[in-house]
């Protein structure tokens, strides 16, 4: 009877191949083992060598042999997996077939990993993201590494050493603790530590401080950096670094030792006394005064000083030859230094300023007066007397008589204008006359003063331009001992009237000017009504300004426009309609008048322009001389008239003679 149970199968037929092959290989390896005459324990254990030969062999079947040799266990990675050729023509140990392999292994692109009791198999472009044994290791396993750098930095090395290293190594830097971090193979760290440590050595640039006793430590520096650069241009050796302390005067040089020798050499050939008179200097100045540069100088240098600096400068003195506009300082070899670089500071020239003050007064007046007055005498005839008088409106009758009394009349008392009389004057009876006066006027003031002046920038200066007018202050008489004669005595002020510029400049950076400015005009007004003495117009300015070179501002100005109108009348008569003309009189005045005044800063950087501005207002004056020479001087004949000697400029500068048309636009 036949079982319904299946008969158990054999082998799948992919299995007995894979167990086929199985089966060669050991076989191989036994062979292998054979020839050699070693046993695989032998093998294992490393003191017999063996000759292994892969051709086209999976790598796995090589991890497999290489464990089986020297006892070691792999983990692969899924994704390893390549076709190997391992040839050996002489015998090699265990330890030397690992080699081997790892080399297989970096040729091929993958990297052991030794984690203790497991050895990775993964791909090098991952091996460094995998944990490693700090350190240790050899040949091309595959190893992190760290070295603590002592004379150079840490990240001054990575972009040195990066080009050697393979893309897949890792190479960092730790600034903190100064540290590089390299993970590579084991043969090319051992190379890079190798680098590091022959770059990693103590320099042999010490610095050291050389102490003056007569130069100074600045202007020593400066000689000696200047034969440091040209030394380094040439291509020489690499330069010494120097630098100056001021407060201890002292020298600080870094670089080779032959280097810092040969500038030792030559700072003690510089540091010696000076022939020149010890510690005494004198210094002649171009543009600043001696005498307040040397207060000034003595302030910040002499006794003034404190601390430190003050014992230093205990002996400095400092005085000033107004003849020779010098300075005679005596000081330490320092402090003469510093004091010598105060002064080329400010022993320079000061640019120039020229102000134009340009004061505009354009006025116009008109005044009209129309008005009759009447006289009555009857006394003799025992009729009325009677008088009308406009006295601040027109003259009139009364003024007129007085005009007339006394032996000789005075013209100056008679009314202006037109006086029209009409009357009828009688021995006996009643006289009577009757005066019309009418006046109208027209007056019109157009003046343009331009006061210039030129000055330092920084330094005020002042014009003026007027007459001293006497004012009447007291006045007494007493009785003299002789015969009762009187002598009369007056007290008279004399007072500036006239035109006053006054200025500070202040040149900024750029093409800006500040200006304080203190403008007056003054005048004798033609009188006023109720003053006993002199009357004078007053228009003063002061303020601060900033106006850019040659621009022109506006300081101020004044428009005035005043309208008056009088009547006087008689009561009742006065307003009788078409009559009331007759008793009364009318004046109308109305003065316009416009102020303005005008700055304009001209800045003279230097001779050229100051010589140009200056020959332009020469040559205006020498115009108008010359539009009058032809013209003969009446009654004198032989007589010639004033005129400026041309002014000559030097060949090199032609264009500084300003023709005539440009002198009149320079007004």
């Amino acid at each position: 009877m036949r079982s319904n149970t299946p008969a158990p199968q054999g082998p799948t037929r992919a299995k007995r191949t894979f167990m086929y092959r199985r089966f060669l290989e050991i076989l191989t390896l036994s062979l292998a083992f054979a020839c050699c005459g070693i046993s695989p324990a032998s093998a294992q254990q490393g003191a017999q060598q063996i000759m292994p030969n892969y051709r086209e062999a999976d790598i796995r079947q090589v991890i497999e042999a290489v464990g089986e040799v020297t006892g070691r266990n792999f983990l692969v990675d899924p994704r390893v997996n390549a076709r190997v050729t391992l040839l050996s023509f002489s015998p090699m140990s265990a330890d030397a077939f690992y080699e081997a392999f790892l080399a297989t292994l970096q040729v091929h692109g993958f990297a052991a990993i030794d984690s203790g009791s497991v050895v990775k198999i993964v791909q090098e472009a991952n091996a460094r993201a995998l944990p490693t044994g700090p350190g240790g290791g050899d040949g091309d396993q595959f190893v992190t590494q760290t070295v603590v750098l002592k004379n150079i930095g840490a990240a001054q090395l990575v972009p040195i050493l990066r080009p050697l290293m393979p893309q897949t190594a890792h190479l960092a830097a730790h600034q903190t603790s100064n540290m590089l971090i390299m993970a590579d193979r084991a043969g090319n760290i051992q190379r890079m530590l190798s680098i590091v440590a022959r770059m990693d050595q103590a320099g042999q640039e010490d610095i050291e401080v050389i102490r003056l006793e007569n130069a100074s430590s600045s202007e020593i520096v400066r000689m000696v950096t200047t034969l440091n650069q040209a030394a380094a241009a040439a291509g020489g050796a690499p330069a010494a670094q120097i630098a100056a302390d001021d407060r201890t005067n002292s020298v600080l040089i870094s670089g080779s030792i032959d280097n810092r020798l040969r500038y030792r050499a030559l700072i003690a050939h510089l540091d010696t006394p000076s022939e020149n008179g010890g510690d005494t200097r004198v210094r002649y100045l171009n543009y600043a005064e001696s005498e307040e540069l040397a207060m000034s100088l003595q302030t910040q240098f002499g006794a003034a000083a404190t601390g430190a600096e003050g014992a230093a400068a205990a002996g400095v003195t400092i005085w000033a030859d107004a003849g020779t506009n010098s300075l005679i300082i005596n000081a330490p070899a320092r402090v003469l230094q510093d004091m010598t670089a105060v002064i080329d500071k400010l022993d320079i020239p000061r640019a120039q300023v020229k102000v134009d003050a340009i004061i505009v007064e354009v006025s116009e007046g008109r005044a009209g007066q129309l008005g009759i007055t009447w006289a009555l005498q009857g006394a003799e005839s025992n009729d009325g007397i009677g008088l009308t008088n406009f006295g601040s409106t027109v003259p009139g009758i009364a003024q007129l008589a007085t005009a007339s009394a006394g032996g000789t009349a005075d013209p100056s008392l008679l009314p202006d204008g037109i006086n029209f009389a009409i009357g009828q004057i009688r021995d006996a009876g009643t006289s009577w006359a009757a005066l019309l006066t009418a006046l109208a006027g027209d007056a019109t003031t157009n003046i343009i003063a331009t006061p210039s002046i030129v000055t330092l920038d920084n330094t005020e200066a002042e014009i003026r331009v007027g007459q001293e007018v006497p004012f009447l202050t007291g006045s007494y008489s007493n009785t003299g001992n002789v015969a009762g004669a009187v002598n009369p005595f007056q007290t008279i002020q004399r007072q500036e009237v006239g035109t006053r510029l006054a200025i500070t400049p202040q040149i900024n950076e750029g093409s800006g000017v500040k200006l304080i400015i203190e403008q007056e005009q003054s005048s004798i007004s033609a009188g006023a009504s109720g003053a006993v003495d002199l009357v004078t117009n007053k228009r003063n300015i002061s303020t601060s300004v900033f106006v850019e070179d040659q621009q022109i501002l506006v300081l101020g100005g004044l428009i005035d426009d005043q309208l008056t109108e009088s009547e006087q009348r008689v009561p009742f008569l006065g307003k009788i309609p078409g009559l009331g003309w007759l008793f009364r009189a009318r004046s109308t005045d109305r003065v316009k008048t416009n102020l303005m005044v005008f700055i304009r800063p001209t800045i003279l950087r230097d001779n050229i322009q100051a010589s140009f501005e200056t020959n332009t207002k020469y040559n205006y004056i020498r115009d108008l001389q010359l539009q009058q020479a032809d013209d003969p001087v009446q009654l004198m004949r032989d007589a010639e008239r004033p005129l400026l000697p041309e002014l000559s400029v030097p060949p090199t500068t032609p264009e500084l003679q300003g023709t005539p048309s440009e002198a009149s636009d320079g007004r």
